[in-house]
């Protein structure tokens, strides 16, 4: 037999009855009911009940030894009875009856509970990682990804994709994050960049004549945590095609993510085709880009049905209002704990009337609305007797953030939002250009290597404002899961490009020197966009932080609880490297070269 085990925890079967068995695992639980234990062992595969009867030198060890000891056991599998039977676990109709126990890797007291879901804080999970990465969901979650992994290699191989990987060890890249820089030992004063995406390479590549390439590719950005992005480090399935437009991209990407989506989504409904929605009408119908589309309901402009109109609160303002159909009769608490969040998200206040039978409008605002504002209203709307109309008032971009949120909540609330399903779309269009509102620049809004739409014709003749990007996003369940874009792979376009933004033909050709020399060598058209790993993983484990789904992140403050990174180094590092610290107010360092 073999040293530590002749099956794994999870594959005894009622047809192994009466066959004697060698197990190794983990002590997940044990119960004493009149000095019989009954011990869960835990391995990678599964678990399975161990049963010690009184007087035996196994009941005598495992009575001692502490929950998450690593144990080898050898005895007897026996059926449970029929009484006994755990229909929740597929070894619930056996259980092994334990002759022989070896100890095989002693436990302390384990700071929180394995077998158990209990409130503990994510410091301490991350903190002991290693043990929380043995709870059931955690473990669930780290093989899901790897599985998501291993289907999406098999997909894009399967449609003519090749896998390459490309530097971490780079320069500087304008992905609109800070850089994480390495210390160049033989070049004193001089940093490499990790990378924030692989953009420049992917291009290169398809210059070189790849034509189809992908890598499930480590990105790395100093950028501060949320519930979706990760600090530090994150994987991106990126991908590069060459003599493509937006839609060969979008039929690729759709093929691979509803693929994906039905396999490892439990069965909840995914949408197909996925909805293409300009960058501008998903700002003023879902006030985001980033709509979740599960809520099914929208926002409509109705600032000129108020403009000059007597209502202070509404006049000469951007308004949007929402209307909720199959709401006018809910009890007040209804509305005001939709006015509650709104204040959370950061509004004043949120205004509201009913739609009553006769067409009639009641609420807080009914008195200060004209006969006309009222037709307007619910022609704009085509509100129907027994709708909630719920409205926000003030600066478009304020008014959007506030309201995207309210249209979820109300949706949710009201029940007019899908549950179990994925709900798809690409925003399109957008913007090639925004203007900074504090110094009134122009500057790029999205990627600056994307092509323009009109070419240079566009960037000559059109107010930069109205120039639209080759450029989208993937967007599922209200989750970007990732940007992309036809790139600009000609000289000139990009030169006039980056001119409107403030850089001079000599600065372009110092930042992007080695982008600039392969496109005068013949660059074919080529795009590509780079789906988040962490974020699809997230959608499909049903998680709402996407830490939850990484076998070993860092904290929202960046910080490795487990390694303890970030770290200082002695000075004789330091001097190699020429660098002296000087030590900032705050616990973080500050590098910088010596002279």
């Amino acid at each position: 037999m073999h040293r530590y085990r002749s099956h794994n925890c999870g594959e005894l079967r009622a047809s192994d009855v009466d066959a004697d068995v060698r197990l190794s695992g983990w002590l997940h639980n044990r119960r004493d009911l009149g000095g019989i234990l009954f011990i869960d062992l835990r391995d990678h595969y599964g678990l399975v009940q161990l049963v010690a009867r009184p007087g035996t030198a196994a009941n005598e060890a495992l009575s001692h030894l502490t929950k998450e000891t690593v144990v080898r056991i050898d005895g007897k599998v026996v059926n449970r009875g029929a009484d006994n039977i755990n229909p929740e676990l597929p070894t619930g109709e056996i259980e092994v009856e334990v002759s022989e126990v070896e100890v095989l890797g002693t436990a302390d007291q384990v700071p929180f509970t394995i077998n158990t879901e209990d409130g503990v804080n994510e410091e301490k999970r991350l903190e002991y990682r290693f043990l929380d990465l043995r709870r059931e969901r955690m473990h669930r979650n780290i093989l899901l990804r790897t599985a998501v992994i291993s289907a999406i290699r098999q997909k894009m191989t399967t449609l003519g994709f090749n896998e390459m990987a490309t530097p971490i060890l780079s320069a500087t890249s304008p992905e609109g994050a800070r850089d994480f820089l390495v210390p160049s030992r033989l070049h004193p004063g001089n940093f490499y960049a990790l990378p924030q995406a692989p953009q420049q390479f992917k291009q290169l590549l398809m210059i070189a004549g790849f034509d189809r390439y992908f890598q499930i590719a480590p990105c790395f950005r100093d950028e501060d945590a949320r519930a979706d992005r990760s600090p530090g480090e994150f994987y991106q399935l990126d991908v590069e095609m060459s003599f493509v437009e937006q839609e060969d991209v979008f039929q690729v990407i759709e093929t691979v993510m509803t693929e994906l989506f039905q396999e490892f989504g439990g069965g909840r409904e995914v949408t197909s085709p996925f909805v293409r929605i300009p960058f501008r009408e998903a700002m003023v119908k879902y006030g985001t880009d980033k709509p979740d589309l599960r809520a099914q309901l929208e926002l409509v402009d109705v600032s000129d049905v108020f403009a000059g109109s007597g209502f202070n609160a509404f006049a000469d303002k951007h308004v949007r209002a929402m209307a909720v159909p199959d709401t006018a009769d809910r009890p007040r608490k209804f509305f005001d704990q939709l006015g509650d969040f709104a204040i959370q998200q950061g509004a004043k206040g949120l205004a509201w009337v009913r739609v009553g039978d006769d067409n009639a409008l009641t609420g807080p605002i009914a008195k200060f609305l004209t006969d006309e504002n009222i037709s307007a209203l619910l022609t704009t709307l085509n509100a129907k007797p027994g709708t909630s109309i719920f409205f926000g008032a003030g600066e478009f971009d304020e008014v959007s953030k506030i309201m995207s949120a309210v249209r979820v909540e109300a949706a949710k609330r009201a029940g007019h939002f899908e549950e179990n399903v994925f709900r798809f779309c690409w925003i399109v269009d957008f913007p090639m250009y925004e203007k900074d509102e504090d110094t009134g620049k122009i500057e790029f809004s999205h990627n600056p290597f994307s092509m323009p739409q009109g070419g240079l014709e566009a960037l000559e003749t059109q107010d930069p404002l109205d120039v639209l990007a080759w450029q989208y996003d993937i967007v599922c369940n209200g989750v970007e899961l990732s940007s992309g874009a036809i790139r600009n792979h000609e000289p000139e376009i990009m030169y006039k490009a980056f001119e409107i933004a403030g850089y001079t033909k000599e600065t372009v050709e110092q930042e992007f020197g080695g982008m600039l020399r392969a496109f005068k060598f013949g660059a074919p058209p080529h795009g590509g966009i780079a789906p988040g790993v962490d974020r699809i993983v997230m959608l499909l484990a049903d998680e709402p932080n996407i830490r939850e789904t990484i076998a070993f992140p860092l904290n929202g403050n960046a910080q490795d609880l487990l390694m303890g990174a970030p770290s200082e180094v002695d000075d004789a590092r330091l001097k190699e490297l020429h660098l002296s610290i000087s030590k900032a107010p705050s616990p973080q360092l500050r590098f910088k070269p010596t002279k």
